[in-house]
């Protein structure tokens, strides 16, 4: 197993000013932080602002921990040497693992996205192996069967890899790896900016460093050609016929 790391708060919005830090925490639900951020007398352009600020300084501060902590790279090193990649979020988090899937699946075989119903947890607990390795999002509230599956995965013998916004969050502690992010916010929800970015990086080092990257993606291109799956046209190609325009009568 690889050995657990977990590095120290990130420095953003809330984690540069302790008590700043602290009150986001105790902010636990969206209710008290809108309450706390959006039930003033702000104007829009005020909160434009805030939230703009918010949002600069959760992805540069958390930027700066991931450099110091290496914690991205070893994630993608655990991706790489793994024969099955498994990705799961719940509630909120399910887009982020939808996300980090979709970029995953295209330059590297055997991702799958635990979902719940073409892939439930049971199925993937029931034939873990050690070569397989599980990218877990848990973000408060931290949902319960998140970190069931990713604590039946450690013991079964599987890597885990785990995205959250706190080094003491209850998944943590399972963690092959632990990549902390700073969700800091000036809204009622938790920024998504920070977790997106390292969905972008973890997918764009595990591309860089699989020999056959290139290749997937060649072939992907030539089968979504094949199975028309964009309209997407090229600036050469000629201009097609308005659909909504009724052709004119023949004469």
């Amino acid at each position: 197993m690889a050995e657990t790391t977990r590095p120290a708060p990130t420095a953003g919005p809330d984690r540069a000013d302790p008590e700043g830090h602290a009150l986001n925490r105790q902010l636990r639900t969206p209710p008290d932080r809108y309450g706390q951020r959006l039930g003033t007398t702000l104007s829009a352009e005020a909160l434009q602002q805030n939230v703009m600020a918010a949002e600069t300084a959760s992805l540069a501060g958390t930027f700066a921990a991931l450099a110091r902590t290496g914690s991205v790279p070893r994630a993608a090193q655990l991706l790489l040497g793994s024969r099955r990649r498994f990705v799961m979020g719940e509630g909120k988090s399910a887009a982020y693992a939808a996300l980090l899937n979709a970029d995953l699946a295209a330059t590297l075989s055997n991702v799958f996205l635990v979902d719940g119903h073409a892939l439930a947890p049971l199925t993937v607990l029931s034939d873990v192996r050690a070569s397989d390795v599980l990218v877990l999002f848990s973000l408060r509230r931290y949902r319960r069967e998140t970190i069931a599956l990713g604590r039946l995965f450690r013991r079964a013998g599987g890597h885990l890899v785990v995205v959250t916004d706190s080094p003491e969050a209850p998944a943590a502690r399972d963690a092959s790896v632990l990549i902390v992010v700073d969700t800091g916010s000036a809204s009622y929800a938790d920024s998504p900016t920070a977790v997106a970015a390292v969905c972008q990086l973890l997918s764009a080092l595990t591309a860089a460093a699989s020999k056959g990257s290139a290749r997937r993606l060649r072939r992907r291109d030539v089968l979504t050609s094949r199975l028309a799956l964009y309209d997407d046209p090229s600036p050469d190609d000629p201009p097609r016929d308005d659909p909504e325009t009724p052709a004119e009568e023949e004469r």
